[in-house]
């Protein structure tokens, strides 16, 4: 294993009326999709109207913050608040539910990682009432 990774920076995350129950959620330690109600496909970024079936029927759905990595790359150079960090995972993580996010791998090294690692959610607390949601290689 590698030396402890530092923890990344969490700045509070843009919030839009389709955006906003999502980030609420966070706080509390619970990740939320959409869910189509007419063609049940499970919608992430969060929006209005299903891109499957142009549907405005949705609602939210919490999924088990549980999935895999997909792909990844560690970043050698940031902007904004990761400028100057040591490298840092950029990742898609497959939830177990079906959709991809784009998120931070935490608490691990590009070397501790591949496709196909078992990962789950944890929050970083943005100190405006939110929480990033990213990932960590899942504790037995």
């Amino acid at each position: 294993m590698n030396a402890p990774v530092p923890p990344l920076p969490a700045p509070a995350p843009p919030v839009n009326a389709e955006t906003r129950e999502f980030w609420a959620a966070t706080a509390d330690g619970r990740l939320l999709v959409k869910r189509c109600e007419d063609c049940d496909s499970l919608i992430w970024y969060p929006r209005a109207i299903c891109p499957q079936c142009s549907s405005l029927h949705t609602e939210w759905f919490e999924v088990s913050g549980r999935g895999s990595i997909y792909s990844y790359t560690v970043n050698h150079r940031g902007e904004g608040a990761y400028q100057g960090l040591p490298p840092f995972v950029l990742a898609y993580v497959e939830l177990d539910e079906g959709p991809r996010l784009m998120t931070n791998i935490v608490e691990a090294g590009g070397a501790d990682l591949r496709v196909g690692l078992p990962v789950e959610v944890v929050f970083q607390d943005t100190s405006d009432g939110m929480a990033l949601p990213r990932f960590r290689p899942l504790r037995t």
